[in-house]
């Protein structure tokens, strides 16, 4: 059996609060109304023959016989007929005043019942409506489906539901953040553990082949010398690039300590950047943060390195440390090189994605990697043809949040 929606139930109940005080109440004025009336109706008539009477009588024992008696009984016998006159009328005018009373009663029911269903209809309309919304609302929350655009919504009821609908958003647009965190630290994850998967295949026949190339090296002929030469680049290679999957496969680990980013930048750009690039380093403010000092080194290294690619190694390359206006340290890096084009410089962050022949796509995103396990964010911002710049955000020492370990 189907139950009435919430708002039939709604519109009855309200309907019936109006309904029933009315038609009680209307009835009861009826059935007063018809046995009341004739008993008032000749009460006059009747107090003016009792008064008419009443002298007579005295008269006619004072005054036996007296012109004055006969003259009271004469008026009293008038009197009477007047009261016969007036109680048929009386009478006649009650037996059809119950009828027009009633029908009366039924009108004003009849007023009252529509102005009552008009108000029940609105109330449950104003009710009714927004709440069936916003249970629609709760189940596309439920499976993961996005909320009406604001213009789509229907914007009735009470001021209350507005407030209602914005917490919704806001808590939908959370929930959006959180799944896609999640599924963000999922994807990280699994690409951090075939990363040190491949390190760890990398890493066992590279240190033989290694040993290998150094000894041949040693007891080559002059026509073995450019073969060997070969090997040695190509193992160097990809001992590099292992190098790169381990770093990636990992978070940074050890006790923090307080960091100078300004004194990390001039650190790194002078074995960073080759002689052939101009490069200035700028602070400004308080640049400490908690973290370790390895790992921003290298991660810092790894944008400086992409800065110098960028340029071709003969632009110039700017580092800036400064305090942040709401707290927070930043470090950018920006260089005056070819730049990124906008349909790219969304995925420069994603392992495994590079334009460059032979890299592993895994720098900016070690970066990315360094920068949320120290509680911070990076962006970028480039201009083909004009250059990019490379922004990592960092919090103040106090307001740093460790992430977990297997956060993103």
């Amino acid at each position: 059996m189907r139950h009435p929606s919430f708002r039939t139930r709604l519109f009855l109940i309200l309907a019936l609060f109006a309904f029933v005080p009315s038609i009680v109440l209307t009835l009861a004025w009826s059935g007063l109304a018809a046995g009341v009336a004739p008993l008032v109706s000749g009460s006059g008539a009747w107090e003016q023959v009792a008064a008419s009477g009443e002298r007579a009588i005295r008269l006619s024992r004072s005054e036996p016989g007296s012109e004055a008696a006969l003259a009271a009984l004469e008026r009293h016998e008038a009197e009477l007929g007047e009261s016969r006159l007036q109680a048929r009328r009386f009478a006649f005018l009650a037996d059809r005043a119950a009828p027009m009373i009633a029908v009366a009663g039924l009108v004003a029911l009849a007023l009252i019942t529509l102005l009552a269903s008009r108000v029940a209809g609105h109330l449950s309309r104003q009710l009714s409506r927004p709440l069936d919304e916003l249970v629609g609302w709760t189940g596309r929350l439920a499976r993961g489906e996005p909320l009406p655009p604001a213009e789509e919504a229907h914007g009735r009821g009470a001021p209350e539901f507005g407030v209602l609908r914005s917490g919704m958003r806001e808590m939908s647009a959370e929930l959006e953040q959180g799944r896609l965190a999640a599924l963000e630290a999922e994807r990280l994850a699994a690409f951090r553990e075939s990363a040190r998967q491949v390190a760890h295949e990398l890493k066992n026949p590279l240190t033989p082949i290694r040993f290998a190339v150094a000894s041949l090296r040693r007891t080559a002929t002059a026509e073995q010398r450019e073969t060997v030469e070969v090997l040695d680049t190509e193992s160097a290679r990809l001992e590099a690039m292992a190098r790169s999957f381990a770093q990636f496969g990992r978070l940074p680990e050890g006790p923090a300590s307080a960091v100078d980013l300004a004194e990390l930048a001039r650190e790194t750009v002078r074995t960073a950047v080759p002689p052939g690039v101009e490069v200035r380093v700028e602070s400004e403010g308080i640049t400490l943060v908690s973290g370790q000092h390895d790992a921003l080194q290298r991660a810092l290294t790894n944008v400086v390195l992409n800065a110098v690619d960028a340029t071709s190694g003969r632009g110039r390359i700017v580092v800036r440390a400064a305090a942040e206006p709401g707290g927070g340290v930043l470090l950018a890096v920006r260089d005056d090189g070819i730049g990124i084009p906008a349909e790219r410089l969304a995925r420069i962050w994603d392992p495994y994605v590079t334009a460059k022949t032979g890299g592993t796509g895994l720098g900016l995103a070690i970066v990315k990697q360094t920068v949320r396990a120290h509680g911070g964010s990076v962006s970028a911002v480039s201009e083909p043809g004009k250059g990019t710049e490379i922004r990592l955000h960092f919090p103040a020492p106090t307001d740093m949040v460790p992430a977990p370990k297997g956060g993103a």
